[in-house]
């Protein structure tokens, strides 16, 4: 939820006076002269420590400028190639500790402590340092510094064409950059351009509070990392760079050229090799932290709604779904079911604990689950026991002393410092306490960048009452308030573009002269507020009944996806914003959140037909990888069963998504082994085919699905990009598109209940029947969809499934608690073949889980014979495998649609479906038969 002040007129005349006061300041209006900010360093000395160490230099500033504070006279250079594939680079004060992201938030290698500028080791004279693929290299006076690769000695990083500037407060670095890179990340933000970063644009970062509906503004999240993919030779090679640095800072792409102006802390530069996407994604991963598995039901439909006044309403939602024949698996509740807006506490009279716990009874029985939301601000309230432990454990965080006073919904609030150990304990004491009140599934952190109503030093008002009683806008700052303006901290030397108009560091949030456990202050840790938060609870839920944790949290940073989802925030029903949640979505897959969504149907109102909106937001919605419909109290009721037209577009696509439970939740395994994203960019499977290099109307789900969604009002079709090779449409496979990869769109029909999903050649998908509910859909049998390349006679395909108990903490292969299937499938001439491995197989069986028809597409000739089935390497016993007598059946042929658009019935592609089957899914099968083609 968003404080509505921000998007009111004050508000937007206040911002735009601050921006007028940061152009004039920080040099950006062009009657403005440029300021000398630094004139660089030179290396005085670099040796090279033992065992692999890597280097340590000396730096020494050339000459000092008194721009934005005075520069730091001695710097440490330290250089590692950690792995591989991995080279870090590091410059920070030669004498002094400075902050940096703390190594118990951000598990990784520690650098070697501080000696003042002596360093023991063997000089190092060489031009160049090697790794097994990067290669750093550097100047000495001044002092610049590249990498690139040892293979084909390209550039990816190099700092020679600027000064290295070091400054207490002020660090500034640059790199150059070829025109044709595509870059992509430096988040979170809305990107109207796409998810290909445009030059100019601003890239600012520091997490903030502040409506997802600003475009090109530093959002709820702080990722200071890019990918960076360029077609060399007509090959696509990325590599990624990394800053690990959590105080705020702009990055201003220009380019040919990128530049980094930080606030504090030190330079911790981490380059990965790639040279693809996944690569990348994978080698980020192993060094951020692995995305959180999450649990089967989570990849199921939620809905929510901030204004489900009473637990009736609630009732009703689940009925109308239920009656509507929608699918719906987990229903939540925004503060709705809090005593007057307070974290961990039931209001008596809307939601009496005797019947919320009857009606979880109920809905538990089913399969469902609940969540419910809660904020860090807790209520200053001397009859409320949270508030009270909280204060007898002295976890808040403080400004001259005493707990800083902010303001959020239930009115005067204090904020828990979860980088206090007692700040987690007392958390997980409160998560446990609520857990036995309400037993929740899963919990909801918002608000949490820390959002706060009021701005600067507060104390609550002597001559009225706050939270005001009844107020129709408890978003609007009722304490007495005054700006901080005495410290280098809450004003410092260089303004960022906070907010994207340049407000106050502490702007509704905290003040970033207060302080954290151990004298952390605010204006260092203010980015990692939510990733603490997001570590505390995943450690508190993981602690009851030793169930996986689901967490959905709205401010992120590096390294937050190893404990939570994340939803895109607060969006507007538009159809701007339906397209801009594919961006975001598939930078987070980047950024090493796989599990990731938006507000289906949006979550402000607007003006406009919602219904046709909503329509084309749930086919879209129904294949992110968090599927949520969520809205405010002042928008009209968008439940998908509200609209009838809506509801059929609804049992449409999440009847395909329930379908695809098993694909989905087997991307969620490899994104926990690999980093892989759920949603990705098309360039992560084509990273050669440079026309989609910005295209983010249309994504894939894993590495083979498509999805094409309609983006514009009143649209019945669909332009939509294909790489090349051979496409089916999962709703009708006899609907094929063959690309010859020449970049040209390809027009789709898509009525209003319906979106284009394709399959790609070479692919085995595991689908099961669907159903209303994760927990029947997942027992239903197995589908093997196998798409070969159109009229394909010499060809393979690959897929595999995980299934798992869910409710194991863990997501990893066990004997008796998980089976991993890997599916081939080839055609030679005219022998196919069809089989499987399998892996740890007694889980499947213990589920009685069975695979009941194999279709495969894109075969040439007129049908099958001489079907053979082997089951665990013998001749299968016909009552082992099949419910009936297996058979074996020729579709028609195929609907092909080129890039030309033109459409024909094509006799020499047919589908070939073997039914009647019930092969058990924990062993390995065979299949194997013989097509009939004319001469």
């Amino acid at each position: 939820m968003l404080s509505f002040s921000r998007s009111s007129i004050l508000s937007y005349l206040l911002w735009s006076l601050l921006f007028l006061t940061f152009a004039s300041s920080n040099g950006v209006l062009a009657t403005a002269k440029p300021k000398v900010v630094g004139f660089g360093y030179k290396l005085v000395s670099l040796v090279q420590l033992p065992n692999g160490g890597g280097l340590v230099g000396c730096l020494q500033v050339k000459q000092r400028t008194s721009t934005y504070g005075p520069d730091i006279p001695r710097l440490r250079l330290f250089v590692k190639h950690e792995r591989r594939e991995r080279v870090r680079v590091q410059i920070t004060d030669a004498d002094k500790q400075r902050w940096e992201v703390p190594y118990n938030l951000l598990p990784r290698e520690p650098a070697p402590p501080l000696t003042g500028g002596k360093v023991t080791g063997a000089p190092f004279t060489a031009a160049e340092y090697p790794g097994e693929e990067l290669v750093f290299t550097y100047g000495r006076d001044p002092f610049w510094f590249a990498v690139h690769r040892r293979s084909t000695r390209q550039t990816l990083f190099n700092t020679s064409a600027g000064a290295l500037v070091f400054k207490d407060q002020y660090l500034e670095v640059s790199t150059a950059l070829p025109k044709d890179a595509a870059l992509y990340g430096l988040g979170e933000n809305t990107q109207p351009g796409g998810i290909k970063l445009r030059p100019n644009d601003p890239y600012t970062l520091y997490t903030t509070d502040i409506s997802a509906i600003n475009l090109n503004t530093d959002l709820y999240g702080s990722h200071p990392v890019y990918m960076d993919l360029r077609s060399l030779g007509g090959r696509g090679v990325a590599h990624a760079v990394l800053l690990l640095n959590s105080n705020g800072m702009d990055v201003f792409y220009r380019g040919t050229s990128l530049t980094y102006k930080v606030i504090g802390g030190l330079l911790d530069f981490y380059f990965f090799s790639g040279p693809t996407p996944l690569a990348i994604v994978d080698q980020y991963t192993s060094m951020i932290g692995r995305p959180a598995p999450m649990p089967y039901w989570a990849f199921g439909f939620h809905q929510c709604r901030w204004g489900y006044k009473n637990l009736s309403v609630v009732e009703g939602v689940v009925e109308g779904y239920r009656n509507a024949q929608i699918p719906l698996d987990v229903i939540w509740n925004d503060d709705d079911h809090m005593d007057a807006a307070k974290d961990f506490t039931l209001d008596p009279v809307n939601y009496p604990r005797p019947k919320l716990l009857a009606f979880l009874d109920k809905i538990h029985a089913q399969g469902m689950k609940y969540i419910v939301l809660i904020d860090p601000g807790i209520a200053v309230n001397n009859s409320y026991g949270v508030y009270q432990r909280g204060m007898a454990r002295d976890i808040f965080i403080k400004l001259d002393g005493q707990p800083y006073l902010a303001q959020v919904w239930p009115g005067p609030v204090y904020f828990p410092d979860f980088l206090n150990p007692n700040g987690v304990s007392w958390w997980i004491d409160e998560v446990r306490r609520f857990h036995d009140l309400v037993p929740v599934d899963g919990l909801w952190i918002d608000m949490n960048e820390a959002s706060n109503f009021c701005t600067g030093k507060c104390t609550i008002p002597k001559t009225h009452q706050c939270p005001i009683p009844d107020s129709k806008t408890p978003w609007v700052c009722c304490l007495d308030c005054k700006n901080i303006t005495n410290t280098r901290w809450d004003e410092p030397p260089y303004k960022i573009n906070a907010s994207g108009q340049t407000a106050r560091l502490g702007f509704n949030t905290i003040a970033t002269s207060a302080t954290h456990y151990n004298g952390i202050l605010e204006y260092n840790a203010h980015s990692l507020y939510g990733f603490s938060q997001a570590i505390a609870t995943h450690k508190a839920l993981q602690g009851l009944q030793g169930k996986r944790p689901f967490i959905l949290t709205r401010s992120t940073f590096v390294g937050s996806g190893a404990y939570a989802a994340h939803w895109t925030g607060d969006n507007k029903g538009t159809w701007e914003n339906l397209r801009y949640s594919i961006s975001t979505m598939l930078n987070f897959g980047i950024f090493g959140m796989p599990m990731v969504g938006s507000d289906i149907c949006g979550f402000y109102p607007a003006a406009g037909k919602l219904e046709e909106l909503c329509n084309r937001w749930i086919e879209l919605g129904a294949f992110y990888p968090f599927s949520r419909d969520h809205a405010n109290f002042a928008s009209p009721r968008q439940e998908l069963y509200v609209w009838e037209s809506v509801a059929k577009s609804a049992r449409n696509a999440l009847g395909m998504r329930y379908k695809l439970l098993p694909f989905l939740y087997t991307l969620n395994y490899q994104a926990h082994l690999t980093g892989a994203p759920v949603a990705r960019p098309l360039f992560f499977s084509f990273p050669d085919f440079t026309p989609c290099y910005g295209v983010s109307t249309q994504f894939l789900l894993g590495s083979s699905v498509m999805v094409s969604p309609v983006l514009e009002e009143g649209a019945t079709s669909v332009s939509a990009m294909f790489p090349p090779g051979t496409w089916y449409n999962l709703f009708d496979t006899t609907k094929v598109v063959v690309s010859r990869g020449g970049g040209a769109p390809v027009r789709l029909d898509a009525p209003l209940n319906e979106i284009n999903v394709h399959v790609y050649q070479n692919t085995v998908l595991p689908m099961q029947r669907g159903g209303v509910i994760s927990k029947d859909a997942r027992a239903t049998p197995f589908t093997l969809v196998v798409a070969f390349p159109f009229g394909a006679t010499e060809a393979d395909a690959e897929g595999a499934v995980y299934v798992d108990d869910d409710e194991r903490p863990e997501m990893a292969l066990a004997e008796g608690q998980a089976t991993f299937v890997r599916f081939h499938a080839s055609v030679r001439g005219k022998a196919v073949t069809v089989r499987s491995d399998v892996m740890m197989g007694s889980f499947s069986l213990q589920k009685g889980l069975v695979i009941e028809k194999v279709s495969v597409l894109g075969l040439e000739g007129t049908g099958g014979k001489d079907l053979a089935i082997q089951v665990d390497g013998a001749d299968a016993d016909a009552d082992a495998v099949a419910t009936s007598s297996p058979y074996l059946a020729a579709g028609g042929g195929a609907k092909l649609q080129g890039e030309d658009g033109v459409e024909e019935n094509s006799k020499r592609s047919v589908s070939v479906e073997v039914g009647g089957l019930a092969l058990p899914l924990g062993k390995s099968f065979t299949m194997t038969w013989n097509m009939q083609i004319e001469a």
